[in-house]
């Protein structure tokens, strides 16, 4: 099943079955949903003018040009996914704007694992915010170390607490809300709850009420 926030994904790619072994990939990760394949550079700039995607999976060869030539031309966030092993490849894919470099073959987890840091990646950069360089340093580091919801464990048990709470809510949660179902008090669940959303792993986004008072509202992040 599909929502209506989910990241929206363009696999290029001209091998119809490795298209098609990526796409699964895609829609295996909750809070994604892959696009239809396309198998040129021609195909590939009119989908993504047309529709749009949050992220690219680009093949660099192509049958009618080069991807990394595409990668300059395009306005949207991409990975690059090619079997070229070559230095000058991958320098040159980073220096033309992919957000990541994916060597083929490569496995189901690894593609989902970047894909859940991507979801992070832009929950913290979220655009209607201003941000610091702490931010955009925390936004990089979580986008080029994999899946950071890897280090759970890590976490005290009631900042686990409260993260699972936020994630297994139906709606967005207030601190107030928080509070009440951990157990603890407001300005412990604010406490926390500032260190989950400051490490990509909730979202959160201002919500107006009858007041007029803007009241922070908490809710996983897409992946």
């Amino acid at each position: 099943m599909t929502a209506a926030n989910d990241l929206r994904v363009l696999v290029v790619d001209d091998d119809f079955h490795v298209a098609r072994l990526h796409r699964e990939y895609v829609d295996s990760r909750p809070g994604f949903r892959a696009l239809q394949p396309v198998g040129t550079a021609a195909e590939a700039i009119a989908a993504i003018a047309r529709d749009k995607p949050d992220l690219v999976l680009l093949d660099v060869y192509l049958p009618d040009r080069s991807g990394l030539d595409v990668l300059r031309e395009i306005d949207a966030d991409a990975f690059v996914v090619s079997a070229a092993t070559d230095g000058a490849t991958i320098r040159r894919a980073i220096r033309n704007g992919a957000l990541s470099y994916l060597v083929k073959p490569f496995s189901a987890t690894l593609l989902t694992d970047r894909l859940g840091a991507y979801a992070r990646y832009r929950n913290i950069l979220d655009e209607g915010a201003t941000h610091d360089q702490e931010a955009v340093e925390r936004a990089l580091r979580v986008l080029h170390s994999g899946d950071a919801r890897g280090g759970a464990t890590s976490r005290s048990a009631t900042e686990q607490t409260i993260y699972e709470a936020v994630s297994g809510a139906v709606a967005d949660l207030s601190a107030i809300d928080v509070a009440e179902l951990v157990g603890v008090s407001r300005a412990t669940a604010q406490r926390y709850l500032a260190g989950l959303t400051t490490n990509g792993l909730i979202r959160v986004q201002l919500q107006y009420g009858t007041t007029g008072r803007p009241e922070h509202r908490y809710g996983p992040t897409p992946g």
